[in-house]
């Protein structure tokens, strides 16, 4: 089973939507999908010592700018394990350019995790750790010597990552057919 093109994204679609977690909050380990093989492979362990701040995977059925299926940050209450199916619903978007490339992260909460009920929309998530996340992105690979550093350009609402995920859905029909 392709965990990128098997999995169906949902039936609430863009309200709610499936992820599948590839990166658990805690984890020093980059975990991505093999495009070969639809599993989740070690990519790479961190350069610096910082764990990843947040969960973090992907939108099955969906494609971006950078010819990967939409990333998407999960705020949880625990840690995920990789591999793990989790029905989220948009709150915000992290506009990012990575090597030249968009590389937006649409961020989420879980939908059966009543902790977040109140998260809604971007002013709803603690600014401090808005600030944490951007900081995780701009210097979690200084390290490496990367020529085309990863630039976090801001946080835009809800109703732009909605745009987002339709859009993602529209370029992944125009690329495979499904």
């Amino acid at each position: 089973m392709n965990l990128w093109h098997d999995i169906s994204l949902g039936k609430n679609v863009p309200d709610e939507f499936n992820t599948i977690i590839e990166i658990p909050k805690g984890s020093y380990n980059k975990y991505e999908i093999d495009k070969e093989t639809g599993l989740i492979a070690l990519d790479r362990t961190n350069y610096s010592f910082a764990p990843y701040p947040f969960d973090y995977g992907f939108a099955p059925q969906t494609l971006w700018d950078d010819d990967d299926a939409l990333d998407v940050i999960v705020l949880t209450t625990f840690p995920l394990n990789s591999g793990v199916l989790v029905r989220v619903r948009p709150v915000a978007i992290m506009e990012m350019t990575d090597s030249g490339e968009s590389d937006n992260k649409i961020i989420t909460v879980p939908v059966e995790d009543r902790r977040w009920d109140d998260v809604q929309k971007l002013d709803d998530i603690n600014k401090h750790t808005l600030k944490e996340f951007k900081h995780f992105f701009e210097t979690y690979k200084q390290l490496k010597g990367s020529e085309s550093p990863v630039i976090a350009r801001g946080y835009k609402d809800k109703n732009i990552a909605i745009e987002a995920i339709s859009r993602s859905i529209k370029l992944y029909k125009e690329k495979f057919g499904k």
